[in-house]
């Protein structure tokens, strides 16, 4: 019994069937707060690996130009 009332007052609720006496966890709604942070750690993450593959490209491509107005590479075949 003791145990049950601990249970109430820590967010659950009894239900009263014919199977006796269980506790429910009592359902709450969604954490607008808690939402929209979770919503700008995913952005702000998702975001950063965007932006770091971007900057990998061009670095690439700026790298491949280097290479080309240096004359080590080209892009003509040579017969």
């Amino acid at each position: 019994m003791l145990k049950i009332k601990k249970m109430l007052l820590a967010g659950y609720q009894k239900s009263e069937m014919a199977g006796g006496r269980v506790a429910h966890v009592t359902l709450k709604g969604p954490s607008v707060v808690k939402e929209i942070c979770i919503g700008i750690a995913l952005g702000l993450a998702a975001g950063s690996l965007w932006k770091m593959h971007h900057w990998n490209e061009q670095r690439k491509v700026r790298s491949f130009y280097d290479l080309l107005e240096k004359g080590e590479i080209g892009v003509v075949v040579k017969e």
